[in-house]
């Protein structure tokens, strides 16, 4: 039988604040293992990717935070927030004034999710499920959070961001140290220790800094 997403969502769920982002209230995951078995189990299929939806990451926390205590980069302006997740990085930006934003992730999973974290905050947020990357809908600002954590991904997204930043777009990522961060393509706006999630984290604690991409590549 077809798991229902919001039931399942509510279910494995508690309405929390991030630490780093008590402004935003979301549906999150107190126990990343159990969740990991229960959608395996609940959804029966193998190697079903981590429910990225359900944990409010380092990476996103640290640019919702610097989005909430910037409103001037995003108020009045389209957004896109890219690799939504939960939509943590959205709502921040709809709360800082952005004009509209569209949250996109191909995980089908976060329609449901952004849906439900969007309505605890009384904001909407746009969304699809489509690949984005290499497009480019005209969008003023560009956010995403936590992105670089894999070669393969990387290397698409960096050129992707590097056309947009060239045309005039703000490209602001989100990022606690991963490995395939393009520091040499960036500048540094700020700097934040966020608390985590050990479960999911090599500490309790990760210093995560906000870039923004250069406009000449």
């Amino acid at each position: 039988m077809k798991t229902d997403p919001e039931i399942f969502i509510r279910d494995n769920t508690d309405v929390l604040a991030p630490p780093h982002v008590p402004e935003v209230r979301l549906r999150l995951a107190t126990e990343a293992h159990d969740l990991w078995l229960k959608t395996e189990e609940e959804l029966e299929e193998i190697g079903l990717p981590p429910p990225f939806w359900a944990f409010a990451w380092a990476g996103g926390q640290g640019l919702a935070r610097h989005v909430l205590d910037h409103p001037g980069l995003v108020a009045g302006k389209s957004v896109l927030d890219f690799a939504s997740g939960s939509g943590l990085v959205g709502i921040a930006a709809h709360k800082a004034g952005a004009a509209a934003v569209l949250a996109a992730d191909i995980d089908p999973w976060s329609e449901t999710a952004i849906r439900l974290n969007a309505a605890l905050n009384d904001v909407v947020l746009g969304y699809t499920a489509d690949n984005l990357v290499g497009r480019d809908a005209g969008w003023d600002v560009v956010l995403a959070g936590d992105v670089f954590y894999d070669r393969a991904f990387a290397d698409v997204l960096i050129p992707w961001f590097s056309t947009l930043a060239a045309r005039g777009a703000t490209v602001l990522v989100g990022d606690p140290g991963r490995a395939y961060c393009p520091r040499g393509r960036m500048e540094a706006l700020a700097t934040y220790a966020v608390p985590v999630t050990r479960a999911l984290e090599d500490s309790e604690v990760k210093k995560t800094t906000v870039w923004r991409f250069k406009t000449i590549p």
